[in-house]
């Protein structure tokens, strides 16, 4: 997995865009600009990246931990 993510980084940094699905919401947030949370098939959340991986809501929904 390692080698897959250090993989997306470079494409990335090339100025390739590319789509990512990954259950490791915490890791696929570091390496990416956008993301799209989807639950049963539906989007429930969007937005950037960094912006998600500062929300409290998917903190305690994918990630089971709970912001201070």
């Amino acid at each position: 997995m390692e080698q897959i993510f250090e993989a997306i980084t470079r494409l990335k940094k090339s100025g390739m865009t590319a789509i990512v699905v990954e259950q490791n919401a915490k890791l696929a947030l570091s390496v990416t600009e956008r993301a799209y949370v989807m639950e049963l098939g539906r989007i429930v959340m969007e937005g950037r990246s960094e912006d998600l991986a500062h929300n409290p809501s998917l903190h305690a929904a994918y990630l089971g931990e709970r912001m201070e």
